[in-house]
């Protein structure tokens, strides 16, 4: 029988593996999450259609705000819902929500408490055609340095709608980042998804026939880009250096046991995200890591430039995000 891992790591394997956008997973989640509890309201800033937050508005058309194009003002209404009991979601693309009304959602929402959920949508470089103005790659590091504040970035749809209902049950600010671009679906509906913890989705010495086959480097991924770095540990073991990959949906709080644990047994790690490379997940992994232990690390991100227009494909290998990049940057870790 296989194990979790072993059933989630095939999947790279296959030639019709199913593709979905992750903000598919928020549209989804939050209208379960509202049959569930009527507490719940969203709210968004002129763009219902594209964060999916019209599959609520359609279900509970009067729970649902249309706020126009008016982000700081979508924030600071939705600071004082939570304050009468409500459980806003406030919508947009992550360009403008938070890169738009981050004061507000400094001041109204992470300084008070507020139990109000930021969607960020159209995160990252695979937003495509629509370049660098609606790409954002700055969110993570921006939310994840308030206080009060969880930041979430689920690996695809189906864990998105996961992590929408676990936002939904957690009493406090969350952040969730969510994709435009139709990305493997790489987990199952019984994948365990549990707010702060990581999840293993390949260990070679667990799924190896020959005992004690420890991994060389450790492949720390968050986001779609985590089955990217599935690819890479595929790739990897074809030229003989075995790599563990875990992927951290949750950004803030960070699984320390999880990561300590798996970059201890490496002794070289590897970060992956579709962000900038400094100040977001690889950033935090290495402020942590630089407490702890001295070990070799690579980040794999985007390294000081703002996205352009092109393919969601062509936008990864062309700032060095997909699995080949990852693999290279294992491989002079490992082998110098």
């Amino acid at each position: 029988m296989l194990s979790p891992a072993a059933k989630l790591s095939a999947k790279v394997c296959a030639d019709d593996i199913e593709e979905k956008p992750t903000r598919d997973g928020f549209g989804a989640g939050v209208v379960f999450a509202g049959k569930k509890d009527e507490r719940i309201v969203v709210l968004t800033a002129d763009l219902a259609e594209s964060t999916r937050a019209e599959w609520f508005e359609k279900e509970f058309p009067e729970r649902f705000v249309e706020m126009g194009v008016a982000e700081q003002a979508m924030a600071t209404v939705a600071s004082g819902m939570a304050a009468v009991g409500k459980i806003p979601f406030i919508t947009s693309y992550a360009a403008f929500n938070p890169g738009r009304n981050y004061e507000q959602i400094r001041t109204t929402i992470a300084l008070n408490e507020a139990n109000v959920k930021v969607c960020g949508m159209h995160a990252g470089v695979s937003v495509g055609p629509d370049g660098a103005t609606h790409q954002m790659l700055e969110d993570i590091g921006m939310m994840r340095m308030l206080p009060n504040m969880i930041v979430l970035n689920p690996g695809d749809a189906i864990e998105a709608q996961k992590a929408v209902i676990a936002a939904a049950k957690h009493a406090g600010p969350v952040y969730l980042r969510f994709g435009r671009a139709a990305t493997p679906v790489f987990t199952t509906e019984a994948t365990p998804f549990t707010l702060g913890k990581a999840l293993t989705l390949f260990d070679p010495e667990a799924e190896s026939s020959a005992p004690g086959t420890k991994p060389r480097v450790a492949i720390l991924s968050t986001g779609a880009l985590s089955y990217e770095a599935l690819r890479a540990a595929k790739a990897l073991a074809a030229e003989g250096i075995a790599a563990s990959v875990t992927h951290f949906a949750t950004v803030k709080p960070l699984d320390i046991e999880a990561l300590e644990r798996t970059a201890r047994r490496a002794g070289a790690v590897v970060t992956v995200e579709e962000h900038q490379a400094a100040g977001g997940f690889g950033s935090a992994v290495a402020e942590l890591l630089g407490e702890r232990m001295l070990l070799p690390i690579a980040r794999i991100g985007v390294r000081d430039r703002f996205g352009e227009s092109g393919e969601p494909a062509e936008l990864l290998a062309a700032f060095g995000l997909d699995a080949a990049a990852i693999a290279a940057a294992a491989k002079r870790l490992v082998l110098g």
